[in-house]
């Protein structure tokens, strides 16, 4: 090795022997302190120098350096902040040494190598001198380093001197000489030990004006273009002796700006940009002067990188674009921010080299005054991972103990280790793994050089070089603002509509095309722009896609021959992009991203409009908002995979499931805080053993919930079900012995690796050949004490109701639908259950409902029937359970054995325990429950009408068919009021009836009592009018007024309508008395009798009728009078919709028939003295309404099933009505509110 850099050193020195005599330009400060600083050099091992921007130090330095002889054992090496800086000041040094750029004097920056083997002067990029340590950690080719523009503090530039201070230690023969061109060189001077020295700067005055925004009378403010146009008007006022160099943030503005400058100058001026980004021979023409004044409109890059010559005036907009990186957030905070006092006298120092200049600042002084001193380092404004990666595969030890001129906080250090622990790029102990070495390697940001080895183990490195070097560079595709549109069409040829990143492989495989294809560079070029594309971008992209490759391929990694899928591409991707995943919001276009960002999609992504549940993000970036760029879509389970190692899993519920026979609990699982999985079933019982035994012990043995053909598991939960039963029927839960004994039981026998059926049969079978009982429970170990007085005579098994037998179950279990009886309803046998009878329970429950039921009397009841418990056993033995209410028995038996007069609603069955009500099951023809209640008339009504066609199916009446024979005359012999049929295997009585059919009867069965009696009424009426058609016809044919009744009955129906009713009450009233006939001969004599009567009885129906319907046509020629008064005519016209509806002849007996009249003119008088007495309506409504809606209360409690009674009360309300609005019309009955009142206490019982 010495032998080679012996070599190198000779020809280094054969070079600068050739070189002719080294010139120093005069009018440089720097030159004037040449002496002091070769002096400076020579003593001392770190030398700072310190000149303001212009002085000369950037190209003067190395040709001092050669003049002391540095050069020959090493090159000088000379390190700038930027690739344009380094490759110019190259060129520059080269023109004052006489010698061609790329011998004695070459740059190296990415993508460009211009270094020969015997270079002496080795202008590069921080950058490259970084990436050179890994394979010269001692920097042995090397003699002399320059580190220039040490005030800018970037990350590398930092880094370096730390590292230098470092290696100075171990190469004393090494010279490292820092500029700075700010005063902040005392900072540098204190790390290293080292002397400063001074070179002055500018050598002519500079004028400054602040020249501020200016807002309009219309309050809009001035934009920055504008402001730099007037700024250059007020320059050009005297005529420009110099060129005009502007400062603007990013070259968004400066495309802005030369457009307002180029609409309002006149063609005398050039304006020219000037941006890292621009290419060679663009940024060249800025350092070329002509005829023309020149604007140059710069970013930073020229505040102290490059000095563009013949520079008499600077306007500076007193800002910069900076890239902050947020440790809370985890993203790059992309703003345009105030620049530093020290930024500021950099950019005012362009001017005033070759002339007197003047600086114009677009601020004001005060807020220059009020701006911090120094730019902060970017060590504080970025994300550390890169610099603790490359730390540790040099060895560098603990970055804490690095010596950084300005150490970074410990939470920027943790943060940093923790994207790397992200990357799984180190372990546990903040070491490197294999993954991290492989990653430290690639020249990239760790997280897109995580892609390339990602698209290893995914096959797709192809692909994912593409995209990785795509990402590392600037966006080939343009988007000038002029020509928006047009881009934005040229680049959908390239679009994906799932991922953004697919644009990039379109793009490559078009310019590889294109290039394979080419006929010329200029061709290629064209092509290019006519396709939104900018060539130099593509370049670049091109030629760190082949040193990629390169790195790749030396690392072991192969491209793959196939394509790959969306899906192995993106998983890739995932591997380094798991920070910048999101997933949509429920209410908006907003993303909800890792540790609880939010952010939305860029205008410009394909996803922007119909977005996606789950995306992931090349970057975020946060301008006025945080905005997502370079977005694909992608799907949770890939997350699973590739962030596994991220994933923080939650398990709950851990529960037995018999059909596996395993443990098995959920999976929350979260990635960044953003919910995965929320209930994901997962294997429990390797995660966690012990409990999982517990579980099984617990719920599959103890619990019964096991699929297993075990003898001893059959014998013991036989065993605990006849103790549990003994429990449940004399309700004390204290029969059967506590789970934890039958649990100890279990786990004092089973070994404590078995939480799962599998392992446990393996072991019992083996276990039971020593030991066949092993498992065996034995009742006197299950059971705590006797339960005497559980017998079959106080619980049966089965309830009969009408010598239909009704299984009945036992279970105590407070609180619990199924708590206490459960009497088992088949659907078919629903309407053979009698409540009543329901109520007196089982002889063994019996007692205890009296007790309960007692205690719920008035006090004044109550104290005559202590000692309580003594009174219900009396009334057990002495009143047998039958089909009448319990209460209506309790009250009579009070009544005659007591002499005590309780009434029904005394009782107060809601404060009645849940275990002393009858709970109803019905269930189908399968067991399977259709319906559960402790109120059977609820769940009667409820399934009735399912019940039907099931009855027909259930049924087999024995002898006699079950289809419905239609008949016209009694043709069907004696008529018997029931018949036995079989019912789903059980004998029930049904009750006949002969059902109207309109032009016939049909016979039939119904299971209810008074349904039948109802049916069996009209289907009488319709056989006797079959009987005597004759009569019929000419009842139709000389109805009295008969004219006169349609036209009064219009309102309710037709002509025929009203026949047929006055019909049906007149055979009604003649035919249907008591007793009704039961054969043949009954029926026909019935008839005989009838027949002479009809023509009476329905001549003095139409009578009635005609004066009822008189009445209500006078009635409605007053009911126009009620407008005002709403209350009362909504109260009439309810009254009147009750008398007269569609049916009231056939639906009002006629007893009350008769009454109608009377009824009708009392609401004509109510509507007479409504008009002159409204106060007294009121007053008599307010009696009458609280008992008419407690009467609707109760019938709609009754749904429609009304006896007797509740006819005669309805009837008794029209009275009252008479009695409160027209006393003068009289009542038949004596009647008031308080009558009607108890009238209805008594019904409600």
């Amino acid at each position: 090795m010495n032998a080679v850099l012996s070599a190198s050193a000779l020809r280094r020195k054969a070079r600068l022997d050739a070189l002719t005599e080294i010139e120093f330009p005069a009018d440089l400060p720097v030159v004037a302190r040449r002496e002091e600083l070769a002096r400076a050099i020579c003593d001392n091992q770190v030398v700072i120098v310190c000149g303001e921007t212009g002085s000369g130090k950037t190209t003067q330095l190395p040709k001092i350096c050669l003049t002391l002889g540095r050069g020959v054992l090493g090159c000088i090496g000379h390190t700038q902040p930027r690739r344009v800086a380094a490759r110019t000041v190259a060129a520059r040094i080269a023109v004052e040494l006489k010698v061609e750029l790329g011998g004695l004097v070459g740059y190296k920056v990415r993508f460009h190598d211009k270094v020969a083997a015997d270079t002496v002067i080795k202008l590069m990029t921080d950058g490259i001198l970084l990436a050179e340590i890994h394979s010269d950690p001692l920097l042995k080719k090397y003699d002399t380093i320059i580190i220039d523009e040490a005030h800018e503090r970037s990350l590398n530039i930092d880094f370096l001197l730390g590292y230098l201070k470092q290696l100075l230690l171990r190469r004393r023969d090494l010279k490292l000489i820092i500029t700075s061109a700010t005063l902040d060189a005392e900072r540098f001077a204190r790390h290293f030990g080292a002397v400063v020295v001074e070179v002055s700067g500018r050598s002519y005055p500079v004028e400054t004006r602040y020249r501020p925004l200016q807002v309009s009378d219309e309050g809009e403010a001035q934009d920055v273009p504008q402001a730099v146009s007037a700024a250059l008007d007020e320059l050009a006022v005297g005529g420009l002796r110099g060129d005009v160099l502007v400062f603007l943030p990013g070259e968004r503005e400066i495309r802005d700006t030369a457009e307002v400058l180029r609409r309002h100058h006149p063609k005398g001026i050039e304006v020219l940009p000037l941006f890292s980004r621009l290419s060679a021979a663009e940024q060249d023409k800025v350092f070329k002067t002509g005829a023309k004044r020149r604007v140059v409109l710069a970013t930073n890059v020229a505040e102290t990188s490059l000095t563009v010559p013949n520079i008499g005036y600077v306007i500076d907009c007193g800002l910069a674009r900076v890239n902050r990186y947020s440790i809370r957030q985890k993203v790059e905070q992309l703003h345009i921010e105030k620049i530093s006092r020290a930024a500021a006298n950099q950019r005012l120092g362009r001017c005033g080299r070759v002339m007197s200049g003047i600086c114009i600042r677009l601020y004001d002084e005060a807020d220059f005054l009020q701006r911090d001193e120094f730019t902060d380092p970017e060590i504080f404004r970025v994300s550390l991972a890169t610099v603790i990666l490359r730390m540790s595969s040099l060895e560098l030890g603990d970055i804490a103990e690095f010596p950084f001129i300005e150490p970074p906080t410990p939470r920027m250090i943790a943060d940093g280790y923790q994207l790397l622990a992200e990357l799984n790029a180190i372990d546990e102990n903040r070491q490197l793994t294999q993954l991290g070495r492989e990653l430290a390697r690639l020249p990239l940001d760790p997280k897109i050089a995580r892609l390339l080895v990602a698209g290893r183990q995914y096959q797709c490195l192809t692909e994912i070089l593409i995209v990785a070097s795509a990402l590392s560079v600037q966006d080939p595709r343009d988007r000038p603002l002029e020509r928006q549109e047009a881009a934005d069409a040229a680049h959908k040829r390239f679009a994906d509509e799932r991922s953004d990143f697919l644009a990039y492989i379109k793009i490559w495989a078009w310019f590889e095309q294109a290039v394979a294809h080419k006929q010329s560079n200029r061709l290629l070029t064209e092509e290019c722009r006519k396709n939104f594309l900018s060539p130099l971008r593509l370049r670049e992209w091109r030629e760190l896609h082949q040193q990629l490759h390169t790195q790749v391929t030396e690392m072991g990694m192969r491209c793959n021959e196939l394509p790959a899928s969306y899906e192995q591409i993106h998983k890739a991707l995932l591997c380094g992009l798991l920070g910048n995943i999101g997933m949509k919001s429920v209410e908006s276009n907003e993303y909800l991203g890792a540790r609880g960002i939010k952010f939305f999609i860029a205008a410009h992504s394909v996803l922007a409009k119909k977005g996606s549940k789950w995306v992931m993000a090349g970057e975020l970036i946060e301008t006025h908002r945080l905005y997502a760029r370079c977005v694909a879509k992608i799907e949770p389970e890939w997350l699973e995979e590739t962030g596994a190692h991220l994933i923080k899993r939650h398990y709950y519920d851990p529960h037995w499931e018999k059909k596996p026979a395993q443990v098995v609990a959920f999976e929350r699982s979260t990635l960044h805080g953003l919910l995965l999985n929320a209930k994901k079933r997962v294997h429990y019982g390797p995660m966690n053993v012990p409990e999982s035994r517990e579980i099984f012990i617990r719920q599959a043995l103890v619990g019964g919930e096991f699929d297993t053909r075990a003898p001893f598991f059959a014998h013991n939960l036989k065993l605990i079900a006849e103790i549990e039963a003994l429990e449940h029927k004399s309700r004390r839960p204290d029969v059967l012995v506590d789970d934890e004994l039958i649990f100890a039981f279990y786990a004092k026998r089973i070994p404590p690796h078995i939480h799962n059926g599998a392992t446990f049969e393996a072991w019992r079978k083996e276990a039971e050949c020593n030991d066949a009982k092993l498992l065996y429970l034995q009742k006197d170990d299950l059971m705590r004490h006797e339960a005497a007085g559980i017998t079959t005579d106080q619980f049966p098994p089965q309830l009969k109701i009408d010598n239909v037998s009704f299984a009945l179950s036992y279970n105590f279990s407070p609180g619990k639908n199924d708590d206490g009886i459960t009497l088992s309803v088949p659907l078919a046998l629903i309407n053979q259950v009698s409540a009543a009878r329901c109520e007196w329970l089982v002889p063994g429950l019996l007692a205890e409902k009296v007790v309960q039921l007692v205690k719920t009397l008035p006090q004044k009841i109550r104290r005559n029937l202590v000692p309580v418990p003594e009174f219900a056993a009396q009334f057990c033995r002495a009143v047998p359970a039958t089909t009448t209410p319990l209460q209506l028995a309790l009250a009579r038996y009070l009544r005659e054995q007591q002499q005590l007069d309780v009434p029904l609603n005394a009782f107060r069955l809601e404060q009645l325990p849940a275990h002393l009500l009858m709970n109803f099951r019905v269930v189908d023809e399968h067991g399977r429950q259709l319906g559960m209640s402790r109120n059977f008339s609820q769940l009667h009504d409820e399934l009735a009408p399912r019940a039907a066609p099931v009855i027909v199916a259930a049924t087999a009446d024995e002898g006699e068919p079950l289809t419905e024979q239609r008949y016209t005359t009694w043709d069907f012999g004696e008529f018997s009021e029931t018949r036995t049929v079989k019912r789903a295997g059980q004998n029930v009585t049904l009750y006949n009836a002969l059902v109207d059919e309109g032009e016939s009867v049909v016979l039939h069965a119904f299971d209810n009592r008074e349904l039948a009696q109802a049916a069996h009424r009209g289907g009488l009426t319709r056989l006797f009018m079959l009987l005597l058609k004759d009569q019929v016809k000419y009842l139709e044919k000389n109805l009295p007024d008969a004219q006169r009744l349609g036209m009064l009955f219009i309102p309710f129906g037709t002509q025929q309508e009203l026949q047929q009713q006055i019909l049906a009450m007149t055979f009604e009233r003649c035919c249907l008395n008591e007793p009704l006939p039961k054969n043949e001969a009954e029926f026909s004599a019935r008839a005989k009798e009838a027949k002479n009567r009809l023509l009476l009885i329905a001549r003095e129906l139409a009578r009635l009728l005609v004066n009822v319907l008189n009445e209500h046509h006078a009635l409605q020629k007053s009911l126009p009078q009620l407008k005002a008064h709403h209350q009362a005519s909504q109260d009439i016209r309810t009254q009147l919709e009750w008398l007269m509806h569609k049916g009231f002849i056939r639906d009002t007996p006629y007893e009350q028939m008769q009454h109608l009249p009377r009824y009708l003119k009392a609401i004509n008088l109510r509507i007479e003295k409504l008009r002159s007495t409204p106060t007294r309506d009121a007053q008599c409504m307010a009696q009458l309404q609280p008992l008419q809606q407690a009467w609707q209360k109760l019938c709609q409690a009754q749904q429609g099933n009304f006896n007797a009674d509740m006819h005669a009360f309805s009837w008794l309300l029209q009275e009252l009505r008479v009695s409160l609005f027209a006393q003068e019309l009289k009542t038949p009955v004596i009647v008031s509110v308080k009558r009607l009142e108890k009238m209805l206490a008594t019904l409600r019982n």
